[in-house]
Formats: structure tokens, sequence, C-alpha cells
């Protein structure tokens, strides 16, 4: 251990004196006059100045104007339009098959290009998951399903709203409820029965197996 502490410290010694030797050497072959030329130089340059030259409304005014293409609104009967589900032009096509029903979104031809507006006194949605059980009816005018299904029990209209308490022909008293009456007739908990049909009400009940 002892000679490599010796080596290192003689190797480390040697080259600082190569490094004096070599600054040395230097500085008596540099002319003194090129270190004053450069420190007069550098004194006499103008000071940096650090201060803003520009503001904000210089930059706004430089900067080239963006073409924005007004767009009028449209008239208020559209206000419920759905360009591919449009009533009107769907009775134009044909019957058999009931071609009619299926999507048919207008040519580039017929495209509105106006703004379609929101319904009079329209109101933001409910939140999740209110939105599952009511609707403002401001937002969709219309009650002639709660008139039409009101046996039914699928949507109901009270005070400003619609609510959708769940039902129909065959479970009034909500799908949940039909559910929790199939299970009193069948095992749907422990896995020995996976889907179950009722074929009156069109539901199907799937249940995977329990581990």
């Amino acid at each position: 251990m002892a000679p490599t502490t010796v080596l290192c410290s003689c190797s480390y010694l040697l080259g600082n004196w190569k490094l004096a030797n070599i600054a040395t050497d230097f500085r008596r072959s540099t002319p003194w006059n090129i270190h004053s030329n450069a420190i007069s130089a550098i004194r006499t340059q103008t000071p940096l100045d650090f201060n803003p030259h520009h503001i904000s409304d210089d930059l706004l005014n430089a900067l080239p104007v963006a073409r924005v293409k007004h767009i009028p609104p449209c008239i208020p009967k559209f206000s419920e339009y759905t360009s591919c589900e449009d009533v009107d032009r769907s009775l134009k096509f044909d019957r058999e098959r009931l071609v009619y029903r299926e999507r048919h979104c207008p040519e580039k031809s017929e495209v509105l290009k106006c703004r379609i507006l929101a319904p009079y006194g329209y109101r933001q949605p409910f939140r999740w998951s209110g939105s599952r059980d009511a609707a403002w009816y401001a937002n969709v005018p219309h009650k002639h399903l709660t008139v039409e299904m009101a046996g039914q029990n699928w949507v109901r209209f009270k005070g400003d709203r619609f609510t959708f308490p769940g039902g129909g022909t065959m479970f009034p008293n909500s799908a949940d409820a039909y559910i929790d009456d199939i299970g009193k007739l069948i095992n749907l908990r422990d896995g020995s029965i996976r889907t179950a049909i009722s074929g009156g009400s069109k539901i199907e009940i799937n249940r995977g197996p329990s581990y």
C-alpha cells in the first residue's frame, strides 16, 4: 500500500510542476499590450440594456389578423335537427323493408350552413348519475310519450323535468324488481343458471358463474 501511495504522490507533484512551467512560458511569450488593449475595449463598450422594449399591444398589432367566418344561426324550427335522422327527409325514401327508417345523411348540397341553436330555455343537463333518472323538460320539450306510454311507467313528466322510473307492461315496478321476481322462481346467485330468458318481455338476464 505504501509504495502505491508514494508513486501516486510523485505523479501528482510532477504534473503540477510541468503545468507551472507551461504557464510561465506562455506569459513570457505573450506581449502585454494585447491584454491591455482587450481590457480597454471591454471598458469602452456600451453598457448592456436589460429593459423591455416591446409591450403586448405591439405584438398583437404585428400578428396577422385571423379570418373569422361568420356562420348565421338557424331558424328556431331547426333546434332539434339531426342531419342524418331528419324525419321530413326520411319520408322521401322507399317504405319497402323500412328503408326510410335507416340513417340517411344529407348530400353535400343539402348540408345546412347555419348554427343550430339550443331549444328555448335550455338548461345544463344533470350530472351523472342524476342524468340516468331525470332530464329537464326545456331540453326536450315534448310530452307525448308521457301520455301514450303512461301505463308502462317508462317516463313521467313532473314539474320542470322528466323522470325515468323504469317499467313497462311486464314490470311496472322497474326492471330491477322484475329480475328480483324471477330470482324467486329460479336460482340466479350460485352460477348454476347462467342465462334466463323471459319470452314475454324480451328480457335476457346473463349471470356469470360465481367463484
